[in-house]
């Protein structure tokens, strides 16, 4: 099958290109400058592989949690293209692509996915690796203060992403005895992405462009102190 995807929810800006279990990845560390960036990197890819939208079977985008603009911008662009070509769209989750990478290079089964969201909370996921490698999701992602995340299992596993950088010591205390590591550089990459939606095309998981909608977890930007207390 051929797939395209974007990310663009973090600081990191990639798209990728998946054929038939081959994938082709443009990334860029370039905060600010997602808008810029993510179309070219799209261009070069269809152009190197002689590809048209329309030759495609499928596209893929993070659709969050993650920086409000960075997901509305991969929303946009993936919707574009999905209404030129008539096109299914995967919505995969921007911590399932983080902790898919995680456990391409790790020997670990279980990864706690924290995002920095800012406002004294991070997004939150709890994954483990399922029978055939893949991230699986175990309970609820959330936007959530770090001292109350929710463990959802009682095995071991390792800390990873931004939220881990700010708030280590209090996830630490949170989840004692459930932590063997953690590592707080991790940003989701498109070449996950096109992965994970690959494996969520094969499993009947595309939707009409019209439902491919982000997800932000928190219902507001900005919320006031007040407002946060109440929750």
């Amino acid at each position: 099958m051929k797939l395209l995807a974007v990310e663009t929810a973090t600081e990191a800006c990639s798209a990728a290109l998946y054929i038939d279990g081959v994938i082709s990845e443009r990334f860029e560390l370039a905060p600010k400058h997602h808008t810029k960036l993510i179309l070219p990197m799209i261009d070069e890819l269809m152009y190197e592989a002689g590809l048209k939208p329309t030759e495609l079977d499928a596209l893929a985008f993070g659709c969050g949690p993650g920086s409000f603009t960075g997901i509305r911008i991969a929303t946009g662009v993936i919707q574009g293209i999905a209404l030129g070509a008539d096109l299914p769209v995967v919505c995969v989750s921007t911590l399932a692509a983080m902790a898919q990478e995680f456990f391409d290079r790790s020997d670990s089964s279980l990864a706690f996915t924290a995002i920095d969201a800012r406002m004294e909370e991070i997004f939150w996921g709890v994954y483990q690796r399922d029978a055939l490698g893949f991230a699986e999701l175990v309970g609820n992602e959330s936007v959530t203060p770090a001292s109350l995340v929710d463990c959802a299992v009682d095995s071991l596993g390792v800390g990873i992403g931004s939220g881990w950088g700010v708030y280590a010591d209090v996830l630490m205390a949170r989840l004692v005895g459930r932590v063997a590591s953690y590592e707080t550089n991790n940003l989701p990459r498109a070449a996950l992405i096109a992965k994970l939606g690959a494996r969520g095309f094969e499993q009947g998981l595309a939707v009409p462009v019209e439902l491919a909608m982000p997800v932000y977890l928190r219902d507001k930007v900005a919320k006031t102190e007040a407002e946060r207390q109440a929750q």
